[in-house]
């Protein structure tokens, strides 16, 4: 059974609900450990000192507020302590806003809250109920972990779910991040409608199952292809930059395209062929990438299959071009070894 992170109350008026905070996701990224290359010894980090060059025990790092001009304010742990929230067992709820309202860029993680108890179970159930009905989302204060954050509780279809928030200064101005995008532009009616078309014609009801992580996937396949010890020749396309057409020749084009649209799939550019960037090749031969190699010498795969027989360092970080370049100066001299 799920262990609860955090357990207190939920209050909002003059009731009070038991209740257990729980992680509501799972972080699926893949983690990689540090190690030096050809050896099987693990890299660890080191906290040192950067005037003397020797390490600092843990116990002797205080924390330093940069002030700029080489300045800071150095903070002692047991000053930090002095000025954190005291703890606290208490979700107040402060007010209940319309969930409508809430921009998302204010979410920060996601938690699930449940009742503790059987006697919290039907005040829990009221204010799920009621909330969903009415549509709001309750807004409070949670001590977590020795900081203090805004939150919003918001109802599901089956329990509370607590949102942890960014405060008002630490969003951005997007007018000032990004001045040029708050342009102040006119369409035709003509360009608006159609793009408003592609719109309809992508739209889809949400379904989150219909979306994967294809890196992950294409990331685990590697290292399943890796400890079973075969050899994998790889081959990036390189992206570049799409060329400048009419806006309105590209949004019809692409209304056309999307007649086929399938609920979380990519929309067929018209004209595009190929692979997609990132794609893994591990056989040579295959018909696009003879046809390539045909018209324009040996694949980026052939070449660095042929720099690992040659022993080339440094030649997964090469561009083609550099791999031709190396392939040939290092063949050259392979020859030259024998001859003599």
């Amino acid at each position: 059974m799920p262990r609860a992170i955090w357990t207190g109350s939920l209050s909002f008026g003059l009731v009070n609900v038991p209740v257990g905070l729980f992680t509501a996701t799972d972080d699926k990224a893949i983690h990689f450990n540090q190690f030096q290359a050809g050896t099987s010894d693990r890299v660890r980090q080191k906290r040192v000192n950067e005037r003397t060059g020797e390490e600092v025990d843990y116990a002797d790092v205080v924390k330093g507020y940069d002030l700029g001009g080489g300045e800071y304010v150095i903070v002692t742990p047991e000053e930090l302590e002095s000025v954190e929230p005291g703890r606290s067992r208490t979700i107040e709820i402060t007010d209940f806003v319309d969930l409508d309202t809430i921009d998302p860029i204010y979410y920060k993680s996601t938690y699930f809250l449940g009742p503790q108890g059987d006697q919290a179970v039907r005040p829990y159930a009221l204010l799920l109920d009621a909330m969903a009905e009415s549509n709001k989302v309750a807004v409070a204060s949670l001590v977590l972990r020795t900081k203090e954050h805004l939150v919003t509780i918001r109802p599901t279809q089956s329990v509370l779910a607590l949102e942890t928030m960014y405060f008002a200064d630490e969003i951005r101005d997007p007018a000032k991040e990004i001045p040029q995008a708050t342009a102040d532009l006119s369409f035709s009616d003509r360009e608006l409608s159609t793009a408003k078309l592609l719109i309809e014609s992508m739209s889809s009801t949400w379904d989150p199952g219909l979306y994967e992580d294809e890196y992950r996937k294409r990331v685990e396949r590697l290292i399943d292809e890796k400890r079973q010890g075969k050899v994998v020749v790889t081959e990036r396309t390189e992206t570049r930059p799409t060329a400048v057409v009419d806006l309105m020749e590209a949004l019809q084009a692409s209304v056309e395209a999307a007649r086929a649209h399938k609920p979380g799939g990519h929309i067929a550019i018209p004209g595009s062929a190929g692979k997609a960037p990132g794609t893994r090749s591990s056989k040579r031969g295959a018909s696009g990438a003879a046809s390539a190699a045909a018209e324009s010498g040996p694949s980026k795969s052939e070449l660095l299959a042929r720099a690992a027989e040659l022993g080339i360092p440094g030649r997964s970080k090469m561009t083609r071009d550099e791999l031709e370049s190396a392939v040939a100066g290092a063949t050259k001299a392979a020859r030259r070894r024998k001859a003599s």
